[in-house]
């Protein structure tokens, strides 16, 4: 296929992109800079910008673009640019595609769990796709964000929302900035550490993607995450061990709000207990289905 890929230089994207290279398929990534080659397409989200004669004849886009949700303290402009960078250019890209002759087969666009609140699922057990959204500013970003690719989806191009958990990976997001501290004997739970964590690996966040490109019967929302989901205390336990370290600090909740203002609830100190229900039912196999298996892999392979 000819897929185009937006963020393909973030965490995701820049392991996505050479795996779909090694299938065999013709990556085209769209950048807000000059383009630098040909397997590049300069668009502008924020002025609407982007030349649907340049997308003729793409099979399949996976739209990963956005701001990083814990990148920065949540000021209101940083949040205006959480938004922004998100539903501003979902909604180009559907509406550019539902333009398209003849049209893509297939979108996967990005969205989060964020969907289902700071507290889904817990004690009564794990959360599928069929949830209702939870409430809060991530909430209501990740509904207005899968809504904005409506355009696509009414034109008759299969939609997948992807409802992506937690991405552990050596190379960045929240391990990449824990991994030293938890090296230095440094680390410990967030406050209480109650809160359930929903994970993948980045390595199984890539192979879902591309399992989700070829399968036609998957349209909606899909939640990436492992299957099995663990508390803060849990994974804490599990990376001091999987580094050999001791782990007996801890960063009270007040410290944590002090520090990361809204962020602190909405992310860090977030409860999320999901499910991949849809994932299962493709007979997705995970590399990684559980949290040791999938720290010994990182650490040792560096995925």
């Amino acid at each position: 296929m000819r897929i185009v890929v937006t963020g393909a230089s973030g965490l995701i994207g820049s392991a996505l992109v050479p795996a779909l290279r090694e299938d065999g398929h013709t990556v085209t990534t769209l950048v807000r800079r000059t383009p630098r080659t040909g397997g590049e397409i300069q668009w502008d989200p924020a002025a609407g910008r982007l030349d649907p004669a340049a997308l003729a004849g793409t099979d399949a886009v996976v739209h990963l673009a956005g701001a990083g949700i814990g990148d920065r303290r949540w000021t209101d402009d940083y949040k205006r640019l959480l938004r922004d960078s998100r539903i501003a250019g979902t909604d180009l890209l559907a509406r550019t595609l539902a333009t398209l002759t003849p049209l893509p087969q297939v979108f996967l666009s990005g969205s989060a769990i964020g969907w289902y609140g700071t507290s889904a699922g817990g004690d009564a057990g794990p959360l599928d796709e069929t949830a209702p959204a939870g409430a809060g500013f991530l909430a209501r970003l990740v509904e207005d964000w899968e809504a904005a690719a409506t355009p696509a989806r009414e034109a008759g191009i299969r939609v997948a929302t992807l409802r992506t958990g937690v991405v552990l990976s050596r190379h960045g997001g929240s391990l990449g900035r824990q991994l030293p501290l938890f090296r230095l004997g440094l680390g410990g739970r967030l406050g209480s550490g109650r809160q359930w964590l929903s994970w993948i690996s980045r390595t199984d966040q890539v192979a879902a993607l591309r399992l989700l490109l070829a399968e036609d019967s998957v349209a909606g929302p899909v939640n990436l995450v492992a299957p099995e989901p663990v508390t803060n205390a849990a994974f804490t336990a599990a990376l001091a061990s999987a580094l050999h370290r001791p782990a007996f600090a801890a960063v009270p909740r007040l410290a944590l709000r002090a520090a990361l203002g809204e962020f602190a609830d909405e992310g860090v100190l977030a409860s999320q207990r999901l499910a991949p229900a849809v994932l299962a039912g493709t007979g997705f196999r995970f590399a990684h289905p559980d949290i040791d298996t999938a720290l010994r892999a990182i650490l040792t392979d560096g995925a």
